[in-house]
């Protein structure tokens, strides 16, 4: 997948904004009522939100509660629109950001923000605006690590937080005489070409996903000591060793037939699906996201999480300078558009989306992990088998913070796009992985050179 690079659309975006917006926070045609409520009768606010490809009913029916719940306290009517994928957000922000109108309120995955951050496009939080949305100690500070470039400096509210864990079914395991889950990926390779057997498989990989392949590469290579963008030389280091064996060991468990091999086009929700359904050992990059599923499934009293491996491919060990990187810093975040008119209904719906009752709400229908304190503290405390999850969010690593990360991150991404006829052709080798690699790395140092 490939997109324009949305850091030359700084200077437009600022033009555009300039003539169509209303600068500064707090702006709005609504008149705050005494207490400091927001009348917003008469008016709509608009929300963009990723499509949730696991549990799309419960979505559409979350849109209506939501709106319903907001124009009760405000008056005003709530409109959602959806994005479908990472390719998908990055135009919809570029078309945004150029035309100078569009959704008011964006939730955004935690690697756009930095990108979005780049554009200028989007309400730099003031002590005030925080006090909108229940003050900054509402949050867990973790959740805060990626609201923009330092605390001075940040557009996002955290909304949810996603830190990936790996989902195993322990029957399979104990079949297998598996004691303990993986700690290294090459450990995870071994284990999961033990279970092989008929249509049950080690592992549960949505190589089509438009979210998930290039998690798996960040998280290998970062533990291995590459980043993947040194910030401070605005250098790309794509084509690298590291990232090279990380995507070996990823085409790997296709070639060596360790998944079903109708993976090659499976989404996310599909490999939920068929973990769910006991036909795999180990469901690698999930989440708490995949808790509702399991609970009413096969393995309902058979799976558990566990900590991804941090030990990178070739190693038993971390070298020198590999981060334990459990996780990206992942989840949603918030923010508020600067060319929206309707700025002060924009802080009071993120104020009631991550109120504690709206947060375990959402916890109990989507399975995503609480940002403020208060529920994210009743969560842990009454889900102990998220424990995993809860570590990985303490282990989690921000991707670099640059402008240019969004098209690093597709770049990453349309490596795997890139190889997939081959690699289910059986015909993909070293020479077709470096090749796409080269091309990453041009795309992703291109962006970097328009971000100076």
């Amino acid at each position: 997948m490939k997109s324009r690079p949305l850091i030359a659309l700084g200077a437009m975006a600022a033009a555009a904004i300039a003539l169509t917006a209303c600068s500064g926070s707090g702006a709005g045609t609504g008149d705050g009522e005494a207490d400091g409520a927001v009348d917003g009768t008469g008016r709509t606010l608009t929300v963009m939100m990723a499509a949730n490809g696991l549990y799309p009913e419960q979505q559409k029916e979350w849109f209506d509660k939501t709106s319903d719940a907001f124009e009760e306290k405000t008056g005003a009517t709530v409109e959602f629109e959806t994005f479908a994928s990472a390719n998908d957000e990055l135009t919809k922000i570029q078309t945004s950001v150029l035309s100078g109108q569009g959704p008011d309120v964006y939730g955004l995955g935690t690697t756009f923000t930095p990108t979005a951050y780049a554009t200028g496009a989007f309400v730099k939080l003031t002590d005030a605006d925080w006090e909108k949305v229940g003050g900054r100690d509402r949050y867990v500070p973790s959740t805060l690590g990626i609201s923009g470039p330092s605390e001075e400096d940040e557009i996002a509210v955290p909304f949810v937080s996603r830190p990936f864990v790996m989902a195993y079914n322990t029957d399979l395991l104990a079949a297998a005489s598996i004691d303990e889950p993986p700690t290294t990926w090459d450990e995870l390779t071994a284990a999961a070409a033990k279970i092989e057997s008929g249509d049950v498989h080690g592992l549960a990989i949505g190589y089509a996903d438009s979210f998930d392949p290039w998690k798996f590469v960040w998280g290998m290579s970062v533990q291995a000591g590459n980043p993947l963008i040194d910030v401070d030389a605005m250098k790309a280091e794509i084509d690298d060793p590291a990232v090279a064996a990380a995507y070996d060991t990823y085409f790997g468990w296709y070639q060596d037939g360790l998944v079903d091999p109708a993976s090659i086009g499976w989404k996310n929700a599909q490999a939920v699906a068929a973990f769910a359904e006991g036909k795999a050992a180990f469901l690698p990059m999930t989440s708490a996201v995949s808790k509702p599923t399991f609970a009413g499934s096969a393995v309902a009293d058979s799976y558990a999480y566990a900590l991804l491996p941090t030990v990178p491919p070739g190693e038993t060990e971390r070298p020198d300078g590999g981060e334990e990187a459990a996780s990206i810093l992942s989840g949603d975040n918030l923010v508020v558009a600067q060319y929206s008119p309707n700025q002060d209904l924009a802080f009071a719906f993120i104020e009631m989306l991550t109120s504690t009752e709206s947060q375990l709400d959402y916890f109990d229908t989507f399975g995503e992990l609480p940002t403020g304190v208060e529920a994210a503290a009743r969560v842990q405390k009454d889900n102990p088998d998220l424990s995993a999850n809860v570590e990985a969010a303490t282990l989690s690593v921000a991707t670099p913070f640059t402008g240019a990360w969004g098209d690093t991150q597709l770049a990453l991404t349309n490596v795997v796009v890139q190889s997939l006829p081959a690699l289910q052709a059986g015909s993909l080798g070293e020479s077709d992985i470096a090749a796409a690699l080269a091309e990453a790395q041009a795309s992703s140092q291109s962006a970097l050179d328009k971000s100076k």
